[in-house]
C-alpha cells in the first residue's frame, strides 16, 4: 500500500487525520492498538503521537517512601524506563513521523488533556476486555476517554487466548470490509464519511447498515424497508456516484444485537458508529448500543462524535 497515493486520492474529502494520538500501556491491548495506529498513520501521512502516563501513586510502596528525595528517584526511574520502552516501541515503525510521549497523572485525564493541546485527529487506545459478570464492563480508560474526546476514538480489542491474530508491528492492518451503522441521527453522515474515507486508503468495502428497531406486528415491512434504504441513499453526498464496493443493508430487531450479528456474519474487520454526545444524558444510548458493540464486537470500532 503506497501512502503517497493515499493520501492523493484523499484530497478533496473532507475527512481529515493529520495527528493520531495512541496511549499505550505495553499490554497486548495497547499493542494491537498500536499497529493500528501506526497502519493509518501511513494510510493518511499524519503524525502517530504514542503517549504513556506514568502514576507513582499507583505503587502502594511509593506513598510510604521515607523521604522525599527517595520519591523523586522511584518517579524519576519509573519517567525513564517508560521513555525506554516507548522508544522500543516506536523503533519498529518506518515511514511515518513518531513522536514520543510520556505525561504524569491520572491516565485518562493525560490522554484528553494531550488530544486537545495537539489538535488530534484520531484517537487510537487498546479496550481492556473482562469476562464473566463483568463482560459489559470496559476499563475506566477507556470508557472515560469514549464519553469525552472531541475527536473520533478508535477502540481496539486485545487478541483473543489462541486465536493466533498476533501480527507483528509494522505489518498492515486486516481492514478488508467495513460495517458503518446509521441511525438517521446528526452523527450519521459523519459516520459514513469516515467509513468511505478508510474504504478509499485500505480498497475496503462498506456495508451501511439500519437497524428497524421496534417494529409494530401491523407494519408493512417491506415499505418500511424500501423507505430505509432510500434514506440511506440520501447519506451520500448530492451528485456523488456510490461505488460498487459500497452496500447498504436493513436489519429488523434489537440495534446492538443485529450490528454484531452482522459483524460476525460479513466478518467485519471494522465498525464505525456515530455518538450523539459525552455527557451523561447519554448513557442509556450509549450503554445499549455503542457501549455493547466495543465490548462484545469481533474487531476494533470506530466511534464518530458530531
Amino acid at each position: 500500500m503506497d501512502p503517497v497515493k493515499n493520501v492523493e486520492a484523499l484530497k478533496g474529502t473532507s475527512t481529515r487525520i493529520e495527528r493520531i494520538l495512541c496511549p499505550v500501556d505495553f499490554s497486548q491491548a495497547s499493542a494491537k492498538a498500536y499497529r493500528y495506529a501506526q497502519s493509518i498513520a501511513g494510510c493518511y501521512g499524519a503524525t502517530l503521537v504514542v503517549q504513556h502516563t506514568v502514576e507513582p501513586e499507583q505503587y502502594v510502596s511509593a506513598l510510604y517512601a521515607p523521604s522525599l528525595e527517595l520519591y523523586e528517584q522511584f518517579r524519576e526511574t519509573q519517567i525513564a524506563n517508560a521513555r525506554q520502552e516507548l522508544q522500543r516501541l516506536v523503533d519498529t515503525s518506518s515511514g511515518i513521523q513518531v513522536e514520543c510521549v510520556v505525561k504524569e497523572g491520572l491516565v485518562a485525564d493525560t490522554i484528553l488533556c494531550l488530544a486537545r493541546e495537539r489538535a488530534i485527529s484520531l484517537i487510537v487506545l487498546g479496550a481492556h476486555g473482562r469476562r464473566g459478570i463483568d463482560r459489559l464492563m470496559l476499563g475506566s480508560v477507556t470508557e472515560r476517554v469514549l464519553r469525552h474526546a472531541s475527536c473520533p476514538v478508535l477502540a481496539v480489542r486485545p487478541p483473543a487466548p489462541g486465536s493466533g491474530n498476533q501480527s507483528a508491528t509494522g505489518e498492515p492492518v486486516p481492514i478488508r470490509r467495513i460495517l458503518c451503522c446509521v441511525d438517521f441521527s446528526a452523527h450519521s453522515r459523519r459516520a459514513l464519511e469516515y467509513s468511505l474515507s478508510a474504504a478509499d486508503v485500505y480498497h475496503a468495502e462498506v456495508t451501511v447498515l439500519h437497524v428497524l428497531d421496534n417494529v409494530s406486528k401491523s407494519a408493512d415491512v417491506a415499505q418500511e424497508t424500501d423507505a430505509v434504504i432510500e434514506n440511506l441513499e440520501k447519506l451520500f453526498p448530492p451528485g456523488a456516484v456510490r461505488s460498487p464496493n459500497t452496500h447498504l443493508e436493513v436489519r429488523l430487531g434489537k440495534a446492538y444485537q443485529e450490528i454484531l450479528k452482522f459483524a460476525a456474519e460479513t466478518q467485519a474487520d471494522l465498525i464505525v458508529t456515530g455518538v450523539r454526545g459525552r455527557n451523561s444524558l447519554d448513557l442509556e444510548v450509549f450503554g445499549s448500543t455503542t457501549y455493547r458493540v466495543i465490548q462484545l464486537g469481533p474487531g476494533p470500532v470506530l466511534t464518530v462524535p458530531i
